[in-house]
């Protein structure tokens, strides 16, 4: 068997990735061996690799072939197509994943679609769920054209909610209304009216702080990330008014304490299958590229997401 293989922090190399031979993984019982073939990059790893120690190994999201079940039977079978979530170090060729974090794909789901599940993917569905049952309401979705934003327009739209994205450019505003969104909203402030039941906020600063001047009484904000700034102001007084309104801080990894990710994964593989909702892929490359990929990815000289392939 050749050399398993990774991308690794490298903090003198351009970006400071680079593709390097590192340990064979281990598996203990309730994992399964992946040969990968897909990835995709989110900022949160990548933010993380400017600044982690050398040799660090990043990556969340994968897709790929089982090539050893779990050796306690759980669990996908030898050679089933899959997609699977790790806490860090998925960007390799093989890679031991816990079966609670694999889902099987569809024979019609690519490897490629598959790959932007986990984080985004993941987070949007969770992230929706604090809104409760949707149908009939009011959803606003900030940073829409990124890839949480991209699945929770569509999720949010198939759930029967009335969906306004916000945009930084009008020129965005064609691609996020057939994505879904009734509405669109520009630039970094969110008016006060109208109000929503359930905001999902990615972009922080001066976004996050007028936000929350927008949930209707009892709504719910749920922030998941700074891709503007992480430090927010805003007037509590228009916050108080809203009324028992609910800030949330949702940080995905914690989520899944309380349901598998096989589980969420499943869901998203069938809805893609069925055609209901399509991954946005802007930019798909061989992963000798990753080091380029990620700062473009940084630099947002692209929307929705980026996957990386493996031969």
């Amino acid at each position: 068997m050749p050399a398993n293989r990774a991308v690794v922090v490298d903090p003198e190399a351009p970006g400071r990735l680079v593709i390097q031979p590192v340990a064979e993984p281990v598996t203990d019982r309730g994992e399964a061996l992946v040969r990968v073939r897909a990835i995709s990059l989110n900022r949160g790893e990548v933010r993380r690799s400017g600044m982690a120690a050398a040799g660090w190994r990043p990556g969340w999201d994968l897709a790929g072939l089982i090539e050893r079940p779990a050796a306690d039977g759980s669990g996908p079978r030898a050679g089933a197509r899959v997609v699977g979530l790790l806490p860090e170090g998925a960007w390799a060729e093989r890679v031991a994943v816990p079966t609670h974090a694999l889902a099987e794909l569809p024979d019609t789901v690519t490897f490629s679609q598959a790959a932007t599940f986990p984080v985004a993917g993941l987070t949007a569905l969770h992230g929706l769920g604090k809104g409760g049952l949707l149908l009939g309401r009011r959803v606003l979705v900030t940073g829409a054209t990124g890839g949480v934003g991209d699945f929770a327009v569509q999720l949010a739209r198939r759930a029967g909610a009335h969906v306004t994205a916000s945009a930084r450019r009008a020129d965005q505003a064609p691609a996020l209304r057939q994505l879904g969104a009734h509405e669109v909203v520009l630039g970094d402030d969110i008016p006060p009216s109208p109000s929503y039941d359930l905001i999902i906020e990615s972009v922080g600063g001066r976004t996050l702080g007028t936000a929350l001047a927008a949930l209707e009484r009892g709504g719910v904000c749920v922030t998941l990330g700074v891709s503007a700034s992480a430090e927010v102001t805003f007037d509590t007084r228009a916050f108080f008014a809203t009324g028992r309104a609910t800030l949330y801080g949702f940080y995905l990894f914690t989520e899944l304490g309380s349901e598998p990710a096989s589980v969420g994964l499943r869901r998203l593989a069938e809805l893609v299958a069925a055609g209901q909702i399509a991954p946005h892929i802007s930019l798909e490359r061989p992963w000798a590229e990753i080091s380029q990929v990620a700062q473009d990815l940084m630099a947002r000289r692209f929307p929705g997401k980026a996957v990386l392939t493996l031969d």
